[in-house]
């Protein structure tokens, strides 16, 4: 079965916040930056050392996730700076909840395999509501 994770988008200070809910839930962190994205993604050259993702665990299975926007999206505002993150068991389990849960919202990124060794796309549904799905590559 899928797990939820909140994911939320910052200006700039992803890792300032990241730093700060680790020091309240104690914990380590992962994290890349906008600099390991191969070529040819949407973030800037100056953007580079700006966080591409970043995951702090969080008690028995939540994982609190985040980025910096890239400035190409526009900047992240209270009511689009966060999206439920579900965790897929398996592909077909991403393509199901994909399907399901975006139909007659917009699709922002159609699931696809990543760099990042993911099997991932991010929609907002009919309720304004923004998912990322996501199945790992790896755990095949």
């Amino acid at each position: 079965m899928a797990s939820l994770n909140p994911y939320v988008h910052f200006n700039g200070n992803c890792e300032e916040a990241f730093n700060f809910y680790k020091s309240i839930f104690g914990g380590d962190y992962t994290m890349s930056r906008f600099k390991d994205a191969p070529p040819g993604s949407p973030m800037t050259e100056a953007e580079g050392d700006k966080v591409l993702h970043i995951s702090l665990p969080i008690g028995r299975g939540t994982v609190l996730m985040g980025s910096d926007v890239p400035q190409a999206f526009g900047p992240a505002s209270i009511g689009n700076n966060f999206y439920v993150s579900v965790n897929a068991d398996s592909r077909e389990e991403a393509d199901k909840l994909f399907k399901g849960l975006s139909e007659g919202g917009k699709v922002m990124m159609p699931l696809e395999d990543t760099f990042w060794g993911a099997y991932f796309g991010m929609f907002v549904d009919k309720f304004k509501v923004q998912w990322m799905i996501s199945f790992d590559n790896n755990n095949n």
